[in-house]
Parts: structure tokens; sequence; C-alpha cells
């Protein structure tokens, strides 16, 4: 009786209240034939311990004791277990989102600590109380400057994660925004020479990624220069948070989107995850969200307010910057807890450790495929090109209790067997030496294409 939501006596109450004698009463004005006749096919019911032990072994079908090398926008970091504490505790984990936060001074008081400690990774001087995630962030971002700019157009570089720039072309096709794609150069960074021709005096801003989606790094003050000169609006998207330890952070940009997934929250299957908008103080009141600030009140104490809401819901529509309708608070909370543990020494020691495995990691890759865009800047991805096709190197990886890098040709078809490979401080160095064994292996064994030979 414990999972069912009404016992037989609740059932016989609700019945005799509406004048009905049995169930069968209940459902008498539906005509035989559209009623099913026969018990429901679905297995028997289980004891309580039976169903602990089929969610055990369901949980172990996930492979967590493997070893990932995926990265692509989602990253296995480690998660102190502080967290899941906190953030379970009554006063934080409700049924449903703190949908009116001004209400609650712990709430709007965690809501400030993270805006503060974004704005201080970013380097920006305002950060909103997030959104969605990284890619509608992303987007939400770019229509901020197209606000500000009162312009229409907007460049993007190819080197942006592309199901970000498949956000922002659904957001951008009902509105019928031109978006004009640029290249990436041999280094796998924007061009700089597509990028002069590329703005337009209607163009409202551009939009890259730094580190991109090749893992480099890009030259964001060389950039800015740029889009000041021709007088556009700079977004810079930052997909993976903890790169801000030892990355320096894109000061030089007009607006920051970034997701705050590798700050604490977990996988999860895709989500939910934590978006944040940070930018110049000058730009705020068209930053959509929520904006919560610090006051006092009539007798000198500190306190907490919802100081500016955009949103369709608080004002007008046509006023509105967005439709966007929460602040993922609690997994805003996550991030915070996550970066108070750390602190900035630790932040910067966790980002050493993943720069360190990625340098590693490349160097032994490079000795059995070819490594692209080998000369720029990285964090912690890579790219690996390699004669075999990576769904094969991952099927074979697989057996070994590691998830190899996502292969990149459903979006860079040109890349051909090309795969990105990212080492976070979760992946051990004897998982890269096993990795690296089987590519080697395998390299070893396949022929080279003719279009591979050419690349090579």
């Amino acid at each position: 009786m414990r999972y069912l939501p009404k016992s037989p006596a609740d059932r016989q109450t609700m019945l005799r209240d509406i004048g009905a004698k049995s169930i069968d009463d209940l459902f008498a004005p539906i005509p035989p034939e559209y009623r099913l006749g026969r018990d429901l096919d679905v297995p028997r019911q289980m004891a309580e311990s039976e169903i602990v032990d089929w969610f055990r072994q369901r949980s172990g079908e996930n492979g967590s004791e493997f070893t990932s090398f995926l990265g692509a926008g989602a990253y296995c970091h480690y998660r102190p277990v502080i967290i899941d504490s906190l953030i379970s505790r009554g006063e934080f984990l409700t049924a449903y989102t703190p949908y009116q936060a001004e209400v609650s001074q712990g709430t709007l008081q965690a809501i400030f600590e993270f805006q503060t400690m974004i704005s201080e990774l970013t380097g920006m001087e305002a950060a909103n109380a997030s959104m969605y995630d990284g890619s509608t962030a992303t987007t939400e971002a770019v229509l901020m400057a197209m606000r500000l700019t009162g312009r229409r157009r907007v460049v993007v570089a190819r080197s942006v994660h592309p199901e970000y720039r498949e956000v922002l072309s659904t957001y951008a096709y009902p509105q019928s925004i031109p978006i004009r794609e640029i290249a990436f150069d041999q280094h796998g960074r924007i061009n700089p020479s597509e990028l002069e021709s590329a703005i337009t005096p209607e163009t409202a801003c551009l939009l890259i990624q730094s580190p991109n989606f090749f893992g480099t790094i890009e030259d964001v003050a060389a950039i800015a220069e740029i889009t000041r000169r021709r007088g556009v609006l700079l977004v810079v998207s930052i997909a993976e948070a903890v790169s801000l330890g030892i990355v320096e952070p894109p000061r030089q940009a007009d607006v920051v989107a970034l997701e705050a997934q590798s700050l604490g929250v977990p996988l999860g299957f895709g989500g939910p995850y934590c978006g944040v908008i940070a930018t110049r103080e000058q730009y705020v009141r068209q930053m959509p969200g929520r904006l919560v600030g610090q006051t006092i009140d009539r007798n000198g104490k500190r306190g907490f307010v919802l100081t500016l809401a955009t949103r369709e819901q608080h004002i007008r529509r046509e006023k509105a910057t967005s439709n966007i309708c929460t602040n993922q608070a609690l997994v805003a909370l996550m991030a915070s807890i996550f970066m108070t543990v750390y602190g900035k020494v630790g932040l910067r020691e966790l980002a050493k450790q993943n720069l360190a495995k990625a340098a590693y990691a490349c160097q032994q890759f490079s000795k059995c495929a070819k490594i692209l865009f080998a000369p720029a800047p990285r964090f912690n991805e890579f790219v690996v090109q390699t004669k075999e096709d990576p769904h094969v190197v991952n099927s074979r990886l697989l057996g070994h209790k590691i998830i190899g890098g996502f292969p990149l040709k459903k979006f860079f078809p040109e890349l051909g067997n090309a795969a990105l490979w990212c080492c976070t401080e979760t992946v051990t160095r004897s998982a890269i030496d096993t990795a690296v064994g089987m590519l080697a292996e395998s390299e070893a064994d396949e022929p080279a294409t003719e279009a591979e030979e050419v690349a090579l």
C-alpha cells in the first residue's frame, strides 16, 4: 500500500460521496466496447526489497565505473559530497522551484552569492540569476546584443558548439534573423580575415566560444579589437566553466554566456543544467532573467531584493526581454557550493589537473594518430583523427570500460574520422595509456584511405 495513492477504504468513500456503488458504476457511461475487460498486461507487483535490488541492477548498467573521455559541452568532474547534503535541506529542496524568490531571504542571498562569484569568474560586472542551460543562454545573449544595437544580423564562428548553433537557428528562423557563419582556420580557431569581411554595418554581434568546441582557446583580445573597431558587440560562449580557473576570463567581451554544469552539476542524462549571462553594468536592463541585489532595510540590516526582472511574467510582454520563467535556483546553488568549497586556489589547481592530463594524453595519442589543430593552445579537449571510424574504436574501448571520444563526422564531415577527446581530473593516466594502446593497435592494422593520406 506504500506505493498506492488511495487505499480501498479511500476509494469506497469517494464512490459513496459521488453516489456510485462501485467502479463499474463510475464507468457505466462509457460504452462497453471502449472499456478494457481484462487486467493490465504489467509485471506482478514487487516487494520493496525487490524494487531496491532492481534499481541497483539498473544503475549498474549506467557504466558509472567506466572512464569517460567524453566532453563536447557536458563534463565529468568530481562533485564534493557536501553539495547533495546541502541542497537536500528542506530550505532549498522543494517540490517546486522557488517561484517567487523575493519572499525568501535565504533563496535571494544564495542567488546573490551565485551572481557575485560568476561575475568574478567571468570578469564581468554583473551576472543574472541563471537560465536553463548554456545553449539557451548563448542564444539569449545574442538576442540581447540585437536589442542593444538595434541591428538584426549575427555573425557566428563555426567553432561554436554545433548544438548551440542549432538552438540559435531555431530561435532565429521565425524571426527571420540572418546568421552568417565563418569558418575556422588550420588551428581550429576563428579566421580573422574572414571575420573582417563578414561584419557589415547591419551586424549586431559576433558570437564565439572559448575554449571552443575543439577545445582550443580563441584570442579574445584580438577578436575584441576587431569588433570594437567595427562597432559590433562581442558575445563569448563558455561551455567548460572549469577552464576559467586558469584561462584568462574574456574581460574584453560585451556579453558572456556560460554553461555552469562543470561547477558541481551532475551530468544527469542531459540536465537540468545551469546557464548564465554575465555582462557590463551598462547593459543589465536588456539582460533576460532575474537579477538579485543587496540593500539595507529601515533598521539598517542587510537584506536582498529582486532588483531586476525583465521577464514577461513581471512586466508587460512587449517590454520583456525574454519569456524565461525560471532561475534554476537549486542547480545554481550546486554551482555556488562547488565554487565555495574549491575557492580560488582550489579551482585553479583543478584547472591545472585538467590541463596537465589533456597535455599528456595529446602527447601519447600523437604517437599513433594525428592531433588536429595541434599548435593552438587548448584546455582539456583535443581532436584525434584516425584511420578507423571513431564509432568502431569506441565500441572496442567499451570492452575495457572506457568511453571514447565524441565522433565529429555528424557536425564536421570535412574532418573525416575525427573525434573530440576530453580529459578531466577523473581520467587516470592508466586509462589514457590503455586507450592509446588500443588505438595504436587498430591504427597499425588499418590501412589509410586515400583521403586520409592526403590529410596526413
